[in-house]
Parts: structure tokens; sequence; C-alpha cells
């Protein structure tokens, strides 16, 4: 069992910065698979990011490449995602996710609560 906890969120003008930050419990983080998705309003849920256990894989959506990194933290139990450029589109709730499968680009196994970003024009 994994318990994920996100921060970071808030409120930002166009073309600005925020960097997210996924704290997960537990001694076999570094053998998950994690990811950050986030849901729009009246929208589905989307997979903006992700990275296997190892960091050796990255995966981003087409939407946000070039503008968001991701990376984790082993020995911190963290992982984190950077948001450059930041668009009134971006405005969403975000989710941390992590997979006990370690190769996962979906990862779907555990949920954290979610953080708020908004980003004004």
């Amino acid at each position: 069992q994994v318990q994920l906890a996100e921060s970071g969120g808030g409120m930002v003008q166009a073309g600005g910065s925020l960097r997210l930050s996924c704290a997960a419990s537990g001694r076999t983080f570094s053998s998950y698979a994690m990811g950050w998705f986030r849901q729009a309003a009246g929208k589905e849920r989307e997979c903006v990011a992700a990275i296997i256990c190892n960091g050796g894989r990255l995966y981003y959506a087409d939407s946000v490449e070039g503008r968001f990194t991701i990376s984790r933290d082993n020995a911190k139990n963290t992982v984190y995602l950077q948001m450059n450029s930041l668009k009134p589109e971006d405005t969403a709730v975000y989710y941390c996710a992590a997979d006990r499968k370690r190769d996962s680009i979906s990862p779907n196994d555990y949920w954290g609560p979610g953080t708020q970003v908004t980003v004004s024009s």
C-alpha cells in the first residue's frame, strides 16, 4: 500500500511556473512507476507525465511536452512536476499516481487527493 500527498498547487499568471511535489509513504517507492494526471472541470482525467521506477523512461502528453518536466528522488520518496510557461488551459486538479508495474507509463494503482492549479490569463 502506498499513500500519496501532493503539494505545490496554487494560482499563477499565464507564463508563470509552479512545481508540484508528491510525497509517498512506504519503503518500496523506488519500485513504483509514478505519474501526474490532471482533470479540468467537465473533462476526463488525463495523464500528463509519467516516469518509470528508475527514471530511465519518461512520458509526456503532447499538450505539455517541452513545458513540463517530471522527475523523482527515490531517496526522498518524492516525485516532482516542474511546470513552466503555464497556460490557462493547464488549469485543473492535478493528481499524483503510483503503479506497482515498474515500467508503466500510465500509473493508476494508487492516487493522491489532488491539488488545484489555476492559471489566469
